[in-house]
């Protein structure tokens, strides 16, 4: 269990790009990096608007004279301190991620990034090989990968506890956006925009979160080949809201030849909060995980009663009661899962500038890198007849 003990030498110094005043994001990124005291906000770039940036910096108690009109202003007058920023979070629109990314690698920094990371699979491979010639990490948000649960079901895998795994069924269908919210929510606007989300809007928006948790529980999963639908219910729109891909994975340790993944990503659900579920089936057990109940994952074994697996509890595996943080019965929630990952983004931070070996999981660039190639290979599948499209 976790009891706020230090786990790096100091405060990693940290500024963030976006995330100001009506971000749907940039409260929960400053919430799970301050927690632990493992980041200390010291400067920001926090809106389009300079004025109305520095008047919510004000708020955050950043000093005036690190609050910046944009983030090139701010990586260069931070590197001329001797106190600058050594790590950034990437609070913006798509669109934006790549460039900024790329930048901060480039003046010394490391990044935690909203996903995708990027566009394209080429901006991604180009950011890996930025992060490997610097010596610097991103951390890629993927939130709900950092709850308790996640680390138990890797753990599952990993001792055998499931067999083969067989057949995987993943969604993330919510309802919110069943009619034409962009209309009246600027928050909503530019996800629907080509220029400014990308050549996706639903995969990329939640697609990418089931499927990153998959590799976490799964790591020696490898995707074979995939098939994808896409469309766009709502009139006028010019990206996806509903989709569905199929997928055949390569046999390995965990996996089984041509095991299959099915997940539905939608935000046309109607009535739906989330519906972000996972149900991996093995050879000898299941389990599911639901992210609206996130303290709790069924674990079903043929022939016997189905049992429901509490965080928190004394029979966990090790590995998951260390990222236990209240004790069990308490419900704990996203805030903590986050917590989670930006107290491993500041461990591998650390671990990365003295030369050291990073020894655990997390959202790193390569799960980025991954996540954009699968929205590739998604939309290349779509976009000629949903037909069936080679992994490698």
């Amino acid at each position: 269990m976790y009891y706020g003990e230090k786990r790096i030498d100091a405060p990693i110094r940290w500024g963030m790009v976006g995330g100001g005043r009506g971000s749907q994001i940039g409260y929960i990124h400053r919430s799970a990096a301050l927690r632990d005291n493992n980041f200390k906000l010291v400067a920001g770039a926090l809106d389009i608007d300079p004025e109305r940036g520095k008047e919510f910096g004000l708020e955050l108690y950043i000093d005036e004279d690190r609050l910046y009109p944009d983030y090139k202003t701010m990586f260069e007058a931070e590197a001329k301190r001797p106190d600058g920023i050594q790590a950034v979070t990437i609070a913006t629109p798509n669109s934006t991620h790549f460039e900024i990314a790329k930048a901060a690698i480039l003046a010394g920094l490391h990044v935690v990034c909203e996903k995708p990371m990027c566009f394209t699979y080429d901006q991604a491979k180009e950011l890996v090989e930025l992060c490997e010639k610097h010596k610097k990490i991103i951390g890629v948000t993927y939130g709900y990968s950092g709850h308790q649960m996640i680390q138990q079901a890797r753990q599952m895998v990993a001792h055998g506890d499931l067999g083969e795994i067989r057949v995987i069924n993943m969604s993330f269908a919510y309802g919110g956006y069943n009619w034409k919210i962009e209309e009246v929510n600027a928050a909503a606007k530019w996800r629907f925009d080509p220029k400014k989300a990308g050549p996706t809007f639903i995969l990329g928006d939640v697609g990418t979160h089931p499927l990153f948790i998959i590799e976490a529980i799964i790591p020696d999963m490898e995707i074979k080949n995939l098939m994808c639908t896409r469309h766009a219910y709502v009139e006028g729109r010019e990206l996806e809201d509903n989709a569905f891909t199929i997928m055949n994975l390569k046999g390995t340790k965990s996996v089984q030849e041509d095991a299959q993944v099915y997940c539905w990503s939608s935000s046309i659900n109607c009535g739906a909060r989330h519906y972000h579920k996972i149900r991996i089936v093995g050879s000898k057990a299941s389990i599911e995980w639901d992210d609206e109940r996130p303290n709790q994952m069924l674990y079903e074994i043929e022939g016997e009663p189905s049992r429901v697996l509490e965080r928190g509890a004394g029979y966990l595996y090790d590995e998951a009661k260390v990222e236990d943080r209240i004790g069990g019965g308490h419900a704990e929630g996203l805030f903590e899962a986050w917590s989670n990952l930006y107290a491993r983004f500041a461990m591998a931070m650390e671990r990365t500038d003295k030369g050291e070996k990073i020894d655990f999981w997390y959202p790193d660039v390569y799960a980025g890198a991954n996540g954009i190639k699968w929205l590739d290979k998604c939309v290349e599948s779509a976009d000629n007849g949903s037909v069936w499209v080679d992994y490698d």
